[in-house]
């Protein structure tokens, strides 16, 4: 494998250049986001000043809120100790853990399939859907993107070993779930059952059951995976009990937070803008690789297609839906299209063998130039909406004041309901010293300056105060408090 990319160097640097853009272009273009980027920050935030790298605190108590083991927390809490606190140390694991992913892809394609183009094929196919660059994946500090390195890794590992029985790929499955469940908890298990209906039907199970380094492995899981929830527990009395009701069945059984929807959500994602381009070479790609003469490809394709399917049907039982919580199929659903794709450019090769031999090369810019042009765009200028503005522009003013682009600096932010994404930059405003607080409405007082950003926060001040307008930035406003009226 080293001498092929030592040869062919040039290709490698290509894909590299191709995949960095997604990836890491103007990672830090939008502030934090509302719910799990803004709480996974303040997390961070918190355990880089207190030191206490077991429990995760919010607002300097335990947080109970978020049961999930701090994996993430820990490594954006390293990046806050490279390149300080500030967007890119937070989404930072994030886009790493989508570059390692593509890496698998690359490994399997040139080690088990001796084909560096197929890998191409694939990780241009993954980086081209919007469901796994965009919100609340790759390019956000949230939990899927690692959760989905982790996953990928551990079933591929697994595949591995059943191809070739080596131990060495069993450890890896293993402690590539416990590094998934270290990083989302019981998210990490939802795989699972797909890979046992792939052991069954390759008929291993009795020899994965006989094999010594199978409960080696398990113990080992168990340990790494254990020995975090053992000693929060320890520590932090009520932990397990709030893992079980948060994690283990409540999210399953129930729907929370509202998030009840029909059985076909996640279907109803692939023909939307998250995958709308490649859904439609999925079933050519699913019946071109079952049918390949290659028996690896037939292989990796029946893997792929029992992974997608086993793990669309569990999240799709599951009563809570989330779009994010699809994000782990990325890569699989990646290689299914890649195969179809491969297989065209397979053919052309094969028939311009002696003449235009450039011509399999052109097909793949051809159809690759459209999707990867609309996922630069997406990145470059993404779009607004309403309820976007209202509760995420707001962030803007008070990265420029950070930034020393505002000169305010004395002033009260008001906000009625979770803020948890701006009280991640006026933790910082304040800890250069200057004076800003965060208060719902019942904080607008006499005297007071306040910067106002909810519609309703404003039709309130109109009614009630009498104020002097001393800014205006798009729907956020700074306000003098002269008098009651």
């Amino acid at each position: 494998m080293l001498k092929t990319i030592l040869k062919d160097t040039w290709k490698y640097l290509l894909l590299l250049l191709l995949v960095c853009f997604p990836l890491f272009l103007y990672l830090d273009a939008l502030t934090i986001r509302l719910w799990d980027e803004s709480r996974l920050a303040i997390n961070a935030y918190e355990m880089y000043h207190n030191g206490n790298y077991l429990i995760p605190t919010f607002d300097g108590t335990p947080d109970m809120w978020n049961t999930k083991p701090p994996l993430m927390i820990w490594l954006q809490v390293f990046f806050m100790t490279i390149f300080g606190i500030n967007e890119w140390a937070i989404r930072l694991p994030s886009a790493l853990a989508a570059l390692f992913t593509c890496a698998i892809l690359m490994f399997i394609s040139v080690r088990y399939l001796k084909n560096f183009w197929f890998g191409f094929i694939c990780i241009l196919v993954l980086v081209t859907s919007r469901g796994y660059i965009g919100y609340h994946a790759v390019r956000t500090g949230d939990y899927d993107a690692l959760l989905t390195l982790f996953l990928t890794l551990g079933s591929f590992s697994l595949f591995a070993f059943i191809e070739n029985s080596k131990a060495k790929y069993l450890y890896l499955f293993f402690i590539s779930m416990a590094f998934a469940v270290l990083t989302k908890s019981s998210a990490a298990l939802m795989m699972l059952p797909g890979i046992f209906i792939y052991i069954v039907i390759q008929k291993k199970l009795l020899f994965l059951l006989k094999n010594k380094h199978f409960y080696i492995g398990l113990l080992l899981f168990l340990i790494c995976a254990g020995s975090y929830y053992f000693m929060r527990e320890m520590y932090n009395p009520g932990y397990l009990k709030a893992v079980m009701e948060n994690e283990f069945g409540g999210r399953f059984f129930d729907a929370v937070d509202y998030h009840k929807r029909g059985f076909w959500f996640y279907f109803g994602h692939l023909f939307d803008y998250r995958f709308i381009i490649w859904v439609f070479f999925l079933p050519f790609g699913i019946y071109k690789g079952l049918t390949n003469k290659d028996s690896r490809i037939k292989k990796l394709t029946l893997f792929s297609s029992i992974i997608v399917l086993i793990y669309f049907l569990v999240i799709s039982f599951a009563q809570t839906k989330l779009s994010w919580y699809v994000v782990p199929m990325y890569p699989f659903l990646a290689l299914l299209v890649g195969v179809y794709v491969f297989h065209i450019f397979s053919w052309i090769k094969e028939k311009t063998k002696l003449k235009y031999k450039a011509l399999p090369y052109l097909f793949l810019v051809i159809i690759f130039i459209i999707p990867y042009s609309l996922m630069i765009s997406v990145i470059t200028k993404p779009k607004k909406h309403s309820w976007f503005e209202d509760k995420n522009e707001i962030n803007y003013y008070l990265r420029y004041v950070l930034q020393g682009k505002i000169q305010n600096d004395n002033f009260t932010v008001i906000y009625d309901g979770t803020f948890t994404h701006g009280k991640f930059y006026i933790n910082l405003l304040q800890e250069q010293g200057k004076n800003i607080l965060l208060k719902e409405r019942d904080g607008i007082k006499t005297g007071k300056i306040v910067l106002i950003s909810q519609d309703e926060i404003k039709i309130f001040l109109e009614e009630t105060f009498e104020y002097i307008t001393l800014e205006e930035f798009h729907k956020i406003g700074l306000y003098e408090i002269v008098a009651e009226k």
